[in-house]
């Protein structure tokens, strides 16, 4: 017979398993490295789905373009040396069996000239925050700007830094919140003029009230199984102490001394 905890184990794979195939998938869609790319420059369209055993597919518009090549849940469309030919808005759709299940958020891709300097990304109070913190990302540069955006790798959406003092501050910052940060900055002219994209920072959310927790837990599953191994030992001692025979008991054909 199965342990019960093996039996427990497998029906949650079970219910995990009907869960997964009867949602819908969802898939993602944004830029590596993100931001405006410069003409002869490169980047990456990536998309992303739960799922790993169906097919991408890549549109500009309404053009199909052509099928990703896939790895696991992932497929990347690779763009280099860019042309203005590039711009425009791309989206995927995610299929299987020839269905398709979903489809991406638009992304728009920007191919203009680079005329401004790179700018700095900085973050307050540190690269590495708790969860519930409040953080500041200051983007700065030696050129008089209209305005900067503030990417985060993997999202499709930037943010856009506050024209009078020049960051963005991002409260209460969630786990979904660490990731790769930069930068990129623009003014108004006769036409919108781009700066390079900035340095990259990483920052990291930790949640030190779940750290804690998983600590106390692996502490008592640690208790447990000592408790359990030491249970074990006393048993497996008791079955062989009364399997052993006494040791003034007479060994059968063995005579009987006499009697007084």
């Amino acid at each position: 017979m199965l342990p019960v905890t093996r039996v427990l184990a497998f029906g949650a794979w079970l219910m995990a398993q009907s869960e997964a195939t009867l949602s819908a998938p969802t898939v993602s869609i944004f830029l590596k490295p993100p931001g405006v790319i410069p003409p002869g420059g490169s980047t990456t369209i990536c998309c992303i789905c739960q799922r790993s055993y169906g097919s991408f597919v890549l549109y500009k518009g309404s053009h199909r373009l052509r099928a990703l090549e896939q790895s696991g849940s992932r497929a990347e469309f690779s763009i280099s040396n860019a042309t203005y030919e590039d711009r425009g808005t791309y989206h995927c759709h995610y299929l299987e069996g020839g269905t398709v299940l979903a489809r991406s958020d638009e992304l728009e891709v920007s191919v203009e000239e680079i005329r401004l300097p790179r700018p700095h990304l900085s973050v307050l109070p540190g690269h590495e925050v708790s969860v519930g913190a409040d953080v500041m990302f200051r983007c700065t540069t030696t050129q008089p700007i209209t305005g900067c955006y503030l990417y985060l790798e993997g999202q499709i959406r930037a943010q856009l830094f506050s024209r009078e003092q020049g960051d963005y501050n991002l409260s209460h910052v969630q786990n979904g919140d660490s990731g790769r940060y930069s930068c990129q900055c623009y003014t108004m002219s006769a036409s919108r003029e781009w700066s390079a994209v900035s340095n990259t920072l990483d920052l990291v959310v930790r949640d030190y009230t779940l750290c804690n927790a998983v600590r106390l837990a692996l502490a008592a599953g640690l208790l447990l199984l000592l408790g359990l191994i030491t249970a074990e030992a006393a048993r497996s001692r008791g079955c062989r102490s009364r399997a052993r025979p006494a040791g003034n008991a007479a060994r059968p054909g063995t005579p009987a001394g006499p009697l007084r």
